[in-house]
Protein backbone atom coordinates (compact mmCIF):
# COMPACT_ATOMS: atom_id res chain seq x y z
CA UNK A 1 0.00 0.00 0.00
CA UNK A 2 1.36 3.49 -1.00
CA UNK A 3 0.61 6.25 1.27
CA UNK A 4 0.88 9.81 -0.06
CA UNK A 5 3.25 11.85 1.43
CA UNK A 6 6.83 13.42 1.08
CA UNK A 7 9.04 10.25 1.95
CA UNK A 8 9.81 8.86 -1.50
CA UNK A 9 13.10 8.10 -0.83
CA UNK A 10 12.68 4.88 -2.48
CA UNK A 11 12.30 6.95 -5.75
CA UNK A 12 16.08 8.80 -5.52
CA UNK A 13 17.28 5.13 -4.73
CA UNK A 14 15.53 3.88 -8.09
CA UNK A 15 16.91 6.42 -10.32
CA UNK A 16 20.46 6.15 -9.01
CA UNK A 17 19.96 1.55 -9.85
CA UNK A 18 18.72 2.98 -13.54
CA UNK A 19 21.10 5.69 -13.80
CA UNK A 20 24.33 2.78 -12.99
CA UNK A 21 22.20 0.34 -15.32
CA UNK A 22 22.04 2.33 -18.16
CA UNK A 23 25.85 2.55 -18.80
CA UNK A 24 27.58 1.60 -22.47
CA UNK A 25 30.22 3.35 -24.18
CA UNK A 26 30.29 6.84 -25.46
CA UNK A 27 27.29 8.40 -27.49
CA UNK A 28 30.28 10.65 -28.67
CA UNK A 29 28.43 13.67 -27.52
CA UNK A 30 29.97 16.43 -25.65
CA UNK A 31 29.46 16.12 -21.60
CA UNK A 32 30.18 19.35 -20.76
CA UNK A 33 27.56 20.58 -23.25
CA UNK A 34 24.20 18.42 -22.45
CA UNK A 35 20.94 20.07 -23.88
CA UNK A 36 19.11 21.54 -21.58
CA UNK A 37 16.17 19.68 -19.51
CA UNK A 38 12.74 20.72 -19.97
CA UNK A 39 10.69 22.54 -16.64
CA UNK A 40 7.74 22.93 -15.44
CA UNK A 41 5.44 25.71 -13.83
CA UNK A 42 2.47 26.17 -11.14
CA UNK A 43 0.50 28.80 -10.70
CA UNK A 44 -2.68 29.68 -8.45
CA UNK A 45 -4.77 32.60 -6.64
CA UNK A 46 -5.20 32.55 -2.75
CA UNK A 47 -8.94 33.75 -1.93
CA UNK A 48 -10.82 34.48 1.46
CA UNK A 49 -14.53 34.55 1.05
CA UNK A 50 -13.94 35.23 -3.00
CA UNK A 51 -11.29 37.77 -2.79
CA UNK A 52 -7.61 38.16 -3.26
CA UNK A 53 -5.70 36.80 -0.24
CA UNK A 54 -2.22 39.43 -0.49
CA UNK A 55 0.87 37.96 1.71
CA UNK A 56 0.19 34.24 2.04
CA UNK A 57 2.99 31.74 1.88
CA UNK A 58 3.20 29.40 -0.60
CA UNK A 59 5.48 26.39 -0.12
CA UNK A 60 6.30 24.18 -2.73
CA UNK A 61 7.78 20.67 -1.22
CA UNK A 62 9.58 17.84 -3.12
CA UNK A 63 9.01 15.17 -1.88
CA UNK A 64 12.41 13.40 -4.09
CA UNK A 65 14.64 15.07 -1.81
CA UNK A 66 12.29 15.78 1.14
CA UNK A 67 12.98 19.42 1.18
CA UNK A 68 11.74 22.70 0.28
CA UNK A 69 12.19 23.32 -3.23
CA UNK A 70 10.78 27.17 -3.22
CA UNK A 71 8.86 29.39 -0.91
CA UNK A 72 6.77 32.44 -2.46
CA UNK A 73 4.03 35.31 -1.34
CA UNK A 74 0.74 35.93 -2.62
CA UNK A 75 0.88 39.23 -4.83
CA UNK A 76 -1.97 42.33 -4.50
CA UNK A 77 -4.37 39.63 -6.58
CA UNK A 78 -3.58 36.49 -4.19
CA UNK A 79 -1.32 35.35 -7.39
CA UNK A 80 1.32 33.00 -6.80
CA UNK A 81 3.43 31.06 -9.09
CA UNK A 82 6.61 28.55 -9.32
CA UNK A 83 9.18 27.68 -12.25
CA UNK A 84 12.01 26.15 -13.15
CA UNK A 85 10.51 22.74 -11.71
CA UNK A 86 12.17 19.20 -13.04
CA UNK A 87 10.08 17.28 -15.41
CA UNK A 88 12.57 14.91 -17.34
CA UNK A 89 15.86 12.39 -16.18
CA UNK A 90 14.91 9.16 -15.02
CA UNK A 91 12.17 10.41 -11.73
CA UNK A 92 10.49 13.16 -12.18
CA UNK A 93 9.92 15.63 -9.76
CA UNK A 94 7.11 15.41 -7.50
CA UNK A 95 5.91 18.48 -5.75
CA UNK A 96 3.20 19.06 -2.90
CA UNK A 97 2.43 22.39 -2.07
CA UNK A 98 0.25 24.54 0.56
CA UNK A 99 -0.09 27.43 2.31
CA UNK A 100 0.32 29.70 5.62
CA UNK A 101 -1.03 32.73 6.80
CA UNK A 102 -1.46 34.12 10.43
CA UNK A 103 -5.30 33.78 11.15
CA UNK A 104 -5.95 31.61 8.25
CA UNK A 105 -6.21 27.48 7.48
CA UNK A 106 -6.71 26.76 4.02
CA UNK A 107 -8.19 24.50 1.95
CA UNK A 108 -6.97 23.69 -2.10
CA UNK A 109 -8.65 22.67 -5.27
CA UNK A 110 -7.04 22.37 -8.54
CA UNK A 111 -8.26 20.79 -11.89
CA UNK A 112 -6.83 18.47 -14.06
CA UNK A 113 -2.89 17.04 -13.96
CA UNK A 114 -2.72 17.06 -10.26
CA UNK A 115 -4.81 16.18 -7.14
CA UNK A 116 -5.72 17.69 -3.54
CA UNK A 117 -4.33 14.87 -0.90
CA UNK A 118 -3.36 14.65 3.23
CA UNK A 119 0.07 14.17 3.28
CA UNK A 120 2.17 12.77 6.60
CA UNK A 121 4.80 15.33 7.09
CA UNK A 122 5.92 13.88 10.74
CA UNK A 123 9.77 13.02 9.27
CA UNK A 124 10.33 16.56 8.84
CA UNK A 125 9.89 17.86 12.40
CA UNK A 126 11.50 16.75 16.16
CA UNK A 127 9.78 13.94 17.38
CA UNK A 128 9.16 13.29 21.40
CA UNK A 129 9.85 9.81 21.15
CA UNK A 130 5.88 9.22 20.94
CA UNK A 131 4.99 6.88 17.71
CA UNK A 132 1.66 7.38 17.45
CA UNK A 133 1.86 11.15 16.83
CA UNK A 134 1.69 12.58 13.12
CA UNK A 135 0.95 15.94 11.24
CA UNK A 136 -0.82 16.18 8.19
CA UNK A 137 -0.75 18.54 5.94
CA UNK A 138 -3.66 19.38 3.29
CA UNK A 139 -2.15 19.36 -0.18
CA UNK A 140 -1.90 19.77 -3.60
CA UNK A 141 0.36 17.04 -5.48
CA UNK A 142 1.86 17.48 -8.70
CA UNK A 143 4.09 15.62 -10.64
CA UNK A 144 5.51 17.51 -12.66
CA UNK A 145 6.11 16.78 -16.34
CA UNK A 146 7.22 18.40 -19.99
CA UNK A 147 5.14 21.03 -21.65
CA UNK A 148 2.30 20.38 -19.00
CA UNK A 149 2.21 23.65 -16.56
CA UNK A 150 0.09 23.42 -14.16
CA UNK A 151 -2.78 26.53 -13.59
CA UNK A 152 -5.72 26.93 -11.20
CA UNK A 153 -4.03 25.45 -8.14
CA UNK A 154 -5.79 27.45 -5.89
CA UNK A 155 -6.39 28.12 -2.32
CA UNK A 156 -9.50 29.06 -0.10
CA UNK A 157 -8.94 30.49 2.99
CA UNK A 158 -11.37 29.86 6.36
CA UNK A 159 -10.54 31.64 9.54
CA UNK A 160 -14.07 30.32 11.15
CA UNK A 161 -16.17 33.44 10.53
CA UNK A 162 -17.15 31.12 6.78
CA UNK A 163 -16.71 27.36 8.46
CA UNK A 164 -17.12 24.64 5.43
CA UNK A 165 -18.98 22.58 8.17
CA UNK A 166 -21.92 23.43 10.37
CA UNK A 167 -22.96 20.54 12.88
CA UNK A 168 -26.00 19.68 13.38
CA UNK A 169 -27.89 19.15 16.98
CA UNK A 170 -28.22 15.95 18.73
CA UNK A 171 -31.61 15.52 18.75
CA UNK A 172 -31.62 15.48 22.59
CA UNK A 173 -35.15 17.08 23.55
CA UNK A 174 -34.90 16.22 27.79
CA UNK A 175 -33.02 19.15 29.64
CA UNK A 176 -31.11 17.72 32.96
CA UNK A 177 -29.32 20.79 34.10
CA UNK A 178 -29.18 24.43 32.63
CA UNK A 179 -26.45 24.84 30.10
CA UNK A 180 -27.12 21.14 29.40
CA UNK A 181 -27.45 20.09 25.54
CA UNK A 182 -31.34 20.11 25.15
CA UNK A 183 -31.05 23.81 26.62
CA UNK A 184 -28.48 24.87 24.58
CA UNK A 185 -30.34 23.51 21.34
CA UNK A 186 -26.69 24.19 19.43
CA UNK A 187 -26.40 22.97 15.96
CA UNK A 188 -28.85 23.15 12.59
CA UNK A 189 -32.17 21.72 13.58
CA UNK A 190 -33.85 18.85 12.18
CA UNK A 191 -35.87 19.18 9.00
CA UNK A 192 -39.35 17.98 8.96
CA UNK A 193 -39.56 15.58 7.52
CA UNK A 194 -36.35 14.09 8.77
CA UNK A 195 -35.96 11.26 5.84
CA UNK A 196 -37.95 10.88 3.03
CA UNK A 197 -39.08 7.27 1.40
CA UNK A 198 -38.20 7.07 -1.99
CA UNK A 199 -40.31 4.38 -3.05
CA UNK A 200 -37.15 2.19 -4.22
CA UNK A 201 -35.65 0.60 -1.54
CA UNK A 202 -33.51 4.01 -0.79
CA UNK A 203 -33.99 6.58 2.04
CA UNK A 204 -33.26 10.55 1.89
CA UNK A 205 -31.94 11.81 4.88
CA UNK A 206 -33.63 15.04 4.18
CA UNK A 207 -30.56 16.89 6.98
CA UNK A 208 -27.50 15.44 5.47
CA UNK A 209 -28.63 14.40 1.54
CA UNK A 210 -27.48 11.11 2.45
CA UNK A 211 -29.18 8.38 0.60
CA UNK A 212 -29.63 4.82 3.05
CA UNK A 213 -30.82 1.33 2.18
CA UNK A 214 -34.34 1.54 3.91
CA UNK A 215 -33.41 -2.49 4.56
CA UNK A 216 -31.12 -2.04 7.05
CA UNK A 217 -31.01 -5.38 7.66
CA UNK A 218 -30.43 -6.91 4.51
CA UNK A 219 -27.30 -8.42 4.91
CA UNK A 220 -25.81 -10.78 7.73
CA UNK A 221 -23.71 -10.10 10.33
CA UNK A 222 -20.25 -10.31 9.01
CA UNK A 223 -16.53 -9.38 9.53
CA UNK A 224 -15.60 -6.05 8.32
CA UNK A 225 -14.01 -6.83 4.86
CA UNK A 226 -17.22 -8.88 3.86
CA UNK A 227 -19.03 -5.99 4.89
CA UNK A 228 -17.04 -3.87 2.77
CA UNK A 229 -17.29 -5.75 -0.30
CA UNK A 230 -20.38 -6.54 0.09
CA UNK A 231 -21.72 -3.24 0.49
CA UNK A 232 -19.60 -2.15 -2.63
CA UNK A 233 -21.27 -4.70 -4.85
CA UNK A 234 -24.93 -4.25 -3.87
CA UNK A 235 -26.87 -2.61 -7.16
CA UNK A 236 -30.51 -1.84 -7.90
CA UNK A 237 -32.59 -5.86 -7.67
CA UNK A 238 -30.85 -6.90 -4.97
CA UNK A 239 -32.06 -6.00 -0.83
CA UNK A 240 -35.39 -4.28 -2.31
CA UNK A 241 -33.60 -1.55 -4.69
CA UNK A 242 -35.50 -0.41 -7.92
CA UNK A 243 -33.43 2.87 -7.51
CA UNK A 244 -31.31 1.95 -10.79
CA UNK A 245 -28.18 1.82 -9.03
CA UNK A 246 -24.94 -0.13 -9.91
CA UNK A 247 -21.97 -2.02 -7.90
CA UNK A 248 -20.13 0.54 -6.75
CA UNK A 249 -22.28 3.36 -5.97
CA UNK A 250 -23.18 2.50 -2.39
CA UNK A 251 -20.62 2.18 -0.23
CA UNK A 252 -20.32 1.04 4.11
CA UNK A 253 -20.65 4.43 5.77
CA UNK A 254 -18.27 6.04 7.57
CA UNK A 255 -17.93 6.81 11.56
CA UNK A 256 -19.04 10.27 10.77
CA UNK A 257 -22.05 9.02 8.47
CA UNK A 258 -23.18 6.20 10.50
CA UNK A 259 -22.89 8.43 13.55
CA UNK A 260 -25.00 10.94 11.46
CA UNK A 261 -28.43 8.66 12.01
CA UNK A 262 -28.37 8.43 15.77
CA UNK A 263 -30.38 9.86 17.90
CA UNK A 264 -29.05 10.51 21.37
CA UNK A 265 -32.40 10.77 22.87
CA UNK A 266 -33.88 7.49 22.26
CA UNK A 267 -33.10 3.90 22.25
CA UNK A 268 -32.76 0.34 20.57
CA UNK A 269 -32.59 1.45 18.15
CA UNK A 270 -31.30 5.31 18.71
CA UNK A 271 -32.64 6.18 15.74
CA UNK A 272 -34.85 9.21 15.02
CA UNK A 273 -38.92 8.47 15.35
CA UNK A 274 -40.81 8.28 12.92
CA UNK A 275 -38.53 6.87 10.59
CA UNK A 276 -39.27 4.41 7.54
CA UNK A 277 -36.40 2.01 7.98
CA UNK A 278 -37.25 -1.60 8.22
CA UNK A 279 -35.02 -4.39 10.17
CA UNK A 280 -33.08 -1.79 12.16
CA UNK A 281 -30.68 -3.88 14.68
CA UNK A 282 -29.94 -2.30 18.34
CA UNK A 283 -27.23 -3.93 17.62
CA UNK A 284 -23.62 -3.47 16.09
CA UNK A 285 -23.21 -1.32 12.89
CA UNK A 286 -19.51 -1.38 11.07
CA UNK A 287 -18.32 1.72 9.40
CA UNK A 288 -15.99 1.92 7.14
CA UNK A 289 -13.46 3.71 9.32
CA UNK A 290 -9.80 1.94 10.24
CA UNK A 291 -8.96 2.40 13.93
CA UNK A 292 -5.86 3.92 12.29
CA UNK A 293 -2.76 1.96 13.52
CA UNK A 294 0.00 2.96 10.61
CA UNK A 295 -0.11 1.96 7.43
CA UNK A 296 0.62 -1.79 7.95
CA UNK A 297 -2.60 -2.23 8.85
CA UNK A 298 -5.19 -2.12 11.71
CA UNK A 299 -6.65 -4.78 13.24
CA UNK A 300 -10.15 -2.90 14.40
CA UNK A 301 -12.69 -0.55 13.04
CA UNK A 302 -14.52 1.65 14.48
CA UNK A 303 -18.37 0.69 14.94
CA UNK A 304 -21.39 2.31 16.50
CA UNK A 305 -24.37 0.07 19.60
CA UNK A 306 -27.53 0.71 17.86
CA UNK A 307 -29.63 0.29 21.33
CA UNK A 308 -28.22 3.32 22.48
CA UNK A 309 -25.41 5.11 20.20
CA UNK A 310 -22.49 4.03 21.70
CA UNK A 311 -19.09 3.58 19.96
CA UNK A 312 -17.38 0.52 19.76
CA UNK A 313 -13.75 -0.18 20.48
CA UNK A 314 -12.99 -2.64 22.93
CA UNK A 315 -10.44 -5.22 20.54
CA UNK A 316 -13.16 -7.76 20.47
CA UNK A 317 -16.51 -6.37 19.40
CA UNK A 318 -14.55 -4.53 16.40
CA UNK A 319 -12.08 -6.65 15.46
CA UNK A 320 -12.11 -6.82 12.23
CA UNK A 321 -10.86 -10.28 11.62
CA UNK A 322 -13.67 -12.23 13.78
CA UNK A 323 -16.46 -9.37 14.85
CA UNK A 324 -19.55 -10.14 12.75
CA UNK A 325 -21.38 -6.93 13.31
CA UNK A 326 -24.58 -5.31 11.15
CA UNK A 327 -23.94 -3.83 7.69
CA UNK A 328 -25.56 -0.82 6.63
CA UNK A 329 -25.28 0.80 3.22
CA UNK A 330 -25.60 4.28 1.84
CA UNK A 331 -24.81 6.60 -1.04
CA UNK A 332 -24.76 9.50 -2.21
CA UNK A 333 -22.25 13.14 -1.24
CA UNK A 334 -24.52 15.38 0.01
CA UNK A 335 -27.00 18.08 -0.68
CA UNK A 336 -29.16 18.43 2.42
CA UNK A 337 -29.54 20.85 4.89
CA UNK A 338 -25.81 20.03 6.61
CA UNK A 339 -22.53 18.95 5.14
CA UNK A 340 -20.85 16.35 7.08
CA UNK A 341 -17.15 16.48 7.63
CA UNK A 342 -14.34 14.24 6.73
CA UNK A 343 -13.25 11.41 8.92
CA UNK A 344 -9.69 12.66 7.76
CA UNK A 345 -8.75 9.19 7.24
CA UNK A 346 -6.89 8.42 3.72
CA UNK A 347 -4.74 5.03 4.43
CA UNK A 348 -6.81 2.44 2.49
CA UNK A 349 -7.04 -1.06 4.37
CA UNK A 350 -9.66 -2.67 1.60
CA UNK A 351 -10.90 -1.26 -1.38
CA UNK A 352 -14.03 0.69 -0.83
CA UNK A 353 -13.15 1.93 2.56
CA UNK A 354 -13.51 4.94 4.45
CA UNK A 355 -9.69 5.56 2.98
CA UNK A 356 -10.19 5.35 -0.74
CA UNK A 357 -13.59 7.09 -0.50
CA UNK A 358 -12.79 10.03 1.86
CA UNK A 359 -16.44 10.99 1.80
CA UNK A 360 -17.29 14.60 3.32
CA UNK A 361 -15.71 17.92 3.67
CA UNK A 362 -12.10 17.49 3.82
CA UNK A 363 -10.38 18.51 6.74
CA UNK A 364 -8.88 22.25 6.39
CA UNK A 365 -4.71 22.90 6.98
CA UNK A 366 -4.13 24.21 9.40
CA UNK A 367 -6.78 23.74 11.37
CA UNK A 368 -6.53 25.10 14.47
CA UNK A 369 -5.90 28.95 15.10
CA UNK A 370 -4.69 30.11 18.21
CA UNK A 371 -6.20 33.75 19.17
CA UNK A 372 -3.79 34.44 21.95
CA UNK A 373 -6.41 34.83 23.90
CA UNK A 374 -6.86 31.74 25.80
CA UNK A 375 -8.66 30.21 22.98
CA UNK A 376 -8.33 28.34 19.62
CA UNK A 377 -10.67 28.16 16.25
CA UNK A 378 -11.49 24.93 14.29
CA UNK A 379 -11.63 26.83 11.02
CA UNK A 380 -13.68 23.64 9.84
CA UNK A 381 -16.79 23.87 12.22
CA UNK A 382 -15.81 27.89 13.94
CA UNK A 383 -16.44 26.76 16.54
CA UNK A 384 -14.19 28.78 19.45
CA UNK A 385 -12.53 26.26 22.36
CA UNK A 386 -11.13 26.81 25.62
CA UNK A 387 -7.32 26.34 25.01
CA UNK A 388 -6.29 25.06 28.90
CA UNK A 389 -7.99 21.47 28.41
CA UNK A 390 -7.59 20.90 32.36
CA UNK A 391 -9.04 23.51 33.86
CA UNK A 392 -12.67 22.11 34.54
CA UNK A 393 -12.51 18.89 36.34
CA UNK A 394 -15.79 17.53 38.56
CA UNK A 395 -18.50 15.45 38.07
CA UNK A 396 -20.89 16.17 35.25
CA UNK A 397 -23.43 18.50 36.94
CA UNK A 398 -20.75 20.40 39.00
CA UNK A 399 -19.07 20.30 35.00
CA UNK A 400 -21.76 22.33 33.83
CA UNK A 401 -22.40 24.72 36.02
CA UNK A 402 -18.38 26.00 35.91
CA UNK A 403 -18.33 26.14 32.11
CA UNK A 404 -21.93 28.12 32.64
CA UNK A 405 -19.89 30.81 34.92
CA UNK A 406 -16.57 30.46 32.81
CA UNK A 407 -15.37 34.13 32.08
CA UNK A 408 -12.39 36.39 30.99
CA UNK A 409 -9.93 35.97 33.92
CA UNK A 410 -10.08 32.30 34.25
CA UNK A 411 -8.80 29.29 33.18
CA UNK A 412 -5.60 30.90 30.94
CA UNK A 413 -8.49 33.76 29.64
CA UNK A 414 -8.20 37.07 28.54
CA UNK A 415 -10.47 36.97 25.69
CA UNK A 416 -13.14 39.39 27.83
CA UNK A 417 -15.87 36.73 27.56
CA UNK A 418 -18.55 36.86 30.76
CA UNK A 419 -20.81 34.20 32.11
CA UNK A 420 -22.82 32.66 30.29
CA UNK A 421 -20.97 32.67 26.92
CA UNK A 422 -19.52 29.27 27.20
CA UNK A 423 -20.75 26.11 27.44
CA UNK A 424 -20.31 22.26 27.48
CA UNK A 425 -20.11 20.83 24.58
CA UNK A 426 -22.77 18.55 23.08
CA UNK A 427 -21.88 15.06 21.60
CA UNK A 428 -21.23 16.44 18.53
CA UNK A 429 -19.37 19.35 19.29
CA UNK A 430 -17.12 17.05 21.20
CA UNK A 431 -16.46 14.75 18.75
CA UNK A 432 -15.85 17.14 15.88
CA UNK A 433 -12.54 17.63 17.06
CA UNK A 434 -11.09 14.41 15.75
CA UNK A 435 -8.84 13.55 13.05
CA UNK A 436 -8.91 9.02 12.51
CA UNK A 437 -5.63 9.45 11.44
CA UNK A 438 -4.59 10.07 15.04
CA UNK A 439 -4.28 7.06 17.45
CA UNK A 440 -3.97 9.67 20.48
CA UNK A 441 -5.58 12.87 19.70
CA UNK A 442 -4.18 13.75 22.91
CA UNK A 443 -0.94 13.22 22.45
CA UNK A 444 -1.65 15.23 19.35
CA UNK A 445 -3.50 18.23 20.60
CA UNK A 446 -0.78 18.92 23.37
CA UNK A 447 2.41 18.44 20.97
CA UNK A 448 5.23 20.51 19.76
CA UNK A 449 6.57 20.56 16.28
CA UNK A 450 9.85 21.46 15.21
CA UNK A 451 11.41 21.73 11.67
CA UNK A 452 14.43 19.22 11.63
CA UNK A 453 16.01 21.26 8.90
CA UNK A 454 16.53 24.45 10.80
CA UNK A 455 15.13 23.47 14.74
CA UNK A 456 12.57 26.22 14.70
CA UNK A 457 9.25 26.18 15.98
CA UNK A 458 6.82 25.36 13.36
CA UNK A 459 3.79 24.14 15.82
CA UNK A 460 2.95 25.02 19.32
CA UNK A 461 0.27 22.54 21.01
CA UNK A 462 -3.05 23.28 19.73
CA UNK A 463 -4.45 22.74 23.69
CA UNK A 464 -2.59 23.02 26.87
CA UNK A 465 -2.60 19.86 28.74
CA UNK A 466 -4.62 17.98 27.20
CA UNK A 467 -4.77 14.78 29.68
CA UNK A 468 -4.23 11.38 28.09
CA UNK A 469 -6.47 8.46 29.02
CA UNK A 470 -9.17 10.73 30.52
CA UNK A 471 -12.86 10.93 29.64
CA UNK A 472 -14.38 14.55 28.97
CA UNK A 473 -17.76 15.60 29.26
CA UNK A 474 -20.27 16.00 26.80
CA UNK A 475 -23.46 17.96 27.64
CA UNK A 476 -25.80 15.31 26.39
CA UNK A 477 -27.36 13.00 28.78
CA UNK A 478 -27.51 9.46 27.88
CA UNK A 479 -31.21 8.55 27.15
CA UNK A 480 -31.03 4.99 27.73
CA UNK A 481 -29.76 5.65 31.06
CA UNK A 482 -29.98 9.17 32.35
CA UNK A 483 -28.05 8.80 35.17
CA UNK A 484 -24.92 8.55 32.55
CA UNK A 485 -23.95 11.50 30.10
CA UNK A 486 -22.13 10.69 26.95
CA UNK A 487 -18.33 11.35 27.06
CA UNK A 488 -15.30 11.62 24.87
CA UNK A 489 -12.08 9.18 25.36
CA UNK A 490 -9.56 11.56 25.20
CA UNK A 491 -6.92 9.00 23.65
CA UNK A 492 -9.37 7.26 20.75
CA UNK A 493 -11.98 10.11 20.94
CA UNK A 494 -14.27 7.09 21.11
CA UNK A 495 -18.15 8.25 22.50
CA UNK A 496 -18.46 6.24 25.59
CA UNK A 497 -21.19 6.44 28.78
CA UNK A 498 -20.33 7.39 31.81
CA UNK A 499 -22.10 8.02 35.22
CA UNK A 500 -22.76 11.75 35.81
CA UNK A 501 -21.38 11.32 39.69
CA UNK A 502 -17.63 10.43 38.00
CA UNK A 503 -15.28 12.57 37.98
CA UNK A 504 -14.17 13.67 34.52
CA UNK A 505 -12.65 16.53 32.05
CA UNK A 506 -14.28 19.58 30.59
CA UNK A 507 -13.68 21.41 27.12
CA UNK A 508 -15.69 24.85 27.13
CA UNK A 509 -16.93 25.74 23.58
CA UNK A 510 -19.00 28.76 22.07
Amino acid sequence: MTMVGPNRWWLAIAALGLLSACGGGSSGADPADPAPLPTDSVSGTVTFKGNPLAGASVTAFITNSDSIYKTTITNANGNYSFSGMQTSGNVPGDYQFWVNKAGYGFYPSVGSGAKVARADYTGQFMGNGVTDIAIYFTVIDFIALAHAPLTAADFAAYDGSNPPVNLTNTGQQISYAAGDDASSRKGVAWPTPRFTDKQDGTVTDNLTGLIWLKNAGCFSPTIWSDAVTEVNQLASGACGLSDGSSAGQWRLPNLNELESVVDVSTGNPALPSGNPFFNVSSGIYWSSTSYFGGEAGSPNAWAIRFSDGRYMNDSASNLKATANNAVWAVKGSGGGAVKLQSTGMYVVFVSGDDGSQQAGVPLTYPRWLDNGDGTITDTVTGLIWLKQADCINGQWADAIAAVNSLASGQCGLSDRSTAGGWRMPNRNEMQSLSDRMENNHADFFDQTYTWKASQTLYQAPIFTNFKTFQYYWTSTTNAADTSEAWTVFSCDFGVYDMSKTSTGYTLAVR
